[in-house]
């Protein structure tokens, strides 16, 4: 049994999702930069469907990413790069003292739950124009409430960076990371001057996992 659960422990994670996916790549990400070997597979948009019965056996929500590891199996992508900083012990990343641990949190959590609700309009609907964001009124609020939270982040970090939660880098900033990249690769409406953000992007970009899966060319 020991050896089993050893064996478990070392083996590769399997992550199920196109590598082109914005939340994928937070787990690329995450996994690349703790030296996580991990497997991948395509799904997703392009790919097998994640409408296929074996996929929504393992994700009823039908989204990418999966991960397996052993017998367990993982959604949402916050809530999994938080697991597998914990699985590899990187305190670093995600600390284990819980004030410091709700501070990384409350801003993945704000991303999920209103920044990138701000992308769907913005992003999906005005670049990609895809179905229900592509009118006028989901596309002219999305870019109205992401110029909003932007300038929020842009004040956050000129007054408490030089990373999300201060002085070290954390799993926040995967998931920020991510968000800042979109903000400066999409074109097509006007943008505030943002230079904490810019010296944040610089900053990211000093790390290769981030050059490899956060700014490498995709939104």
């Amino acid at each position: 049994m020991e050896d089993f659960q050893m064996s478990a422990q070392s083996a590769p994670v399997r992550i199920l999702g196109r590598s082109n996916s914005f939340n994928v790549r937070k787990i690329l990400w995450v996994c690349d930069e703790m030296d996580m070997p991990y497997e991948r597979e395509d799904y997703g948009r392009g790919f097998r469907a994640c409408t296929d019965p074996e996929f929504l056996a393992l994700n009823p929500v039908a989204q990418v990413p999966v991960v397996l590891d052993g017998g367990a199996v993982m959604r949402e992508s916050n809530s999994i790069v938080r697991y597998l900083a914990s699985k590899a012990g990187r305190d670093d990343l995600y600390p284990a003292d819980l004030v410091k641990r709700q501070q990384v949190e409350q801003w993945m959590d704000w991303i999920a739950y209103d920044l990138t609700h701000a992308l769907r309009g913005a992003f999906l609907g005005g670049v990609l124009q895809e179905e229900p964001w592509n009118n006028d009124w989901f596309i002219n609020q999305g870019r109205k409430d992401l110029i909003h939270d932007m300038l929020i982040v842009e004040e956050h970090l000129a007054a408490n960076g030089p990373y999300i939660t201060g002085e070290t880098f954390t799993v926040a900033d995967i998931s920020m990371g991510l968000v800042v990249n979109r903000w400066f690769v999409v074109e097509g409406f006007e943008k505030p001057e943002t230079p904490a953000l810019a010296a944040y992007y610089e900053l990211l970009s000093q790390r290769p996992a981030y050059l490899a899966h956060g700014r490498n060319g995709l939104p």
